[in-house]
């Protein structure tokens, strides 16, 4: 919840209960033949995602990187993948360049990157995780080193800046109607089978227990 929802929240009365949920990593990836690129920093990410940016061949992130053509793909606008991609690599939400190949459904977009040898795309690292053979993810440099994308450094905060929690809101006062708690209930408990699907990473079973307490 950004300054802004918490603020009409204030304004309405609402107090809500944050729950997270799941975590969420966003993967950069290349085709599986790219051999010269392994870590990018985030630097190199802004410049090539940036508002405006020019940069069209690999050469021109790096001197020493092939005269390639660089094709890119990424969430579509509507993504709220694409809004934090963009927060994270440009400094402002929403705030990337429209010269690229964009998509709401990341299989698109995992074909798209499987497919063009000159491509460098971003979804989620389960998106990733399923579709490896064709693909190659890159590591990349928050400003501690280069850290490759995995379930472990997702959750335990090395993979900086490009993993953050996910989480849901419910009203507070809406918890004391017995369907509410009991949806609450229902979607805590089948977080763990059902996350995986969204492309995002679950939470540990005893995370998920805590959560389940903060609603009983």
């Amino acid at each position: 919840m950004n300054a802004r929802e918490a603020a009409a929240c204030a304004r309405e009365g609402i107090t809500p209960l944050e729950l997270q949920i799941a975590w969420d990593g966003l993967t950069v990836v290349v085709h599986p033949t790219n051999d010269w690129v392994g870590c990018m920093t985030v630097e190199e990410l802004r410049r090539v995602w940036a508002p405006g940016s020019g940069l069209a061949r690999w050469s021109q992130i790096r001197p020493d990187w092939p005269d390639h053509e660089l094709k890119l793909y990424g969430p579509d606008t509507d993504s709220g993948t694409f809004d934090y991609f963009a927060a994270a690599v440009t400094g402002e939400e929403g705030a990337s360049r429209n010269d690229y190949t964009a998509s709401a459904d990341d299989h698109v977009l995992v074909a798209g990157v499987s497919g063009d040898p000159g491509a460098l795309g971003y979804f989620g690292y389960v998106y990733f995780e399923e579709n490896q053979e064709q693909l190659r993810a890159l590591e990349v440099d928050g400003g501690a080193g280069c850290v490759a994308p995995s379930r472990r450094t997702i959750v335990d905060g090395t993979y900086t800046p490009l993993a953050r929690p996910m989480y849901i809101y419910i009203r507070r006062d809406a918890l004391e109607r017995p369907e509410v708690r009991a949806f609450v209930g229902f979607y805590i408990d089948n977080a763990a089978a059902l996350i995986p699907e969204t492309g995002h990473v679950p939470l540990a079973p005893e995370a998920y227990a805590e959560v389940r307490a903060r609603i009983d």
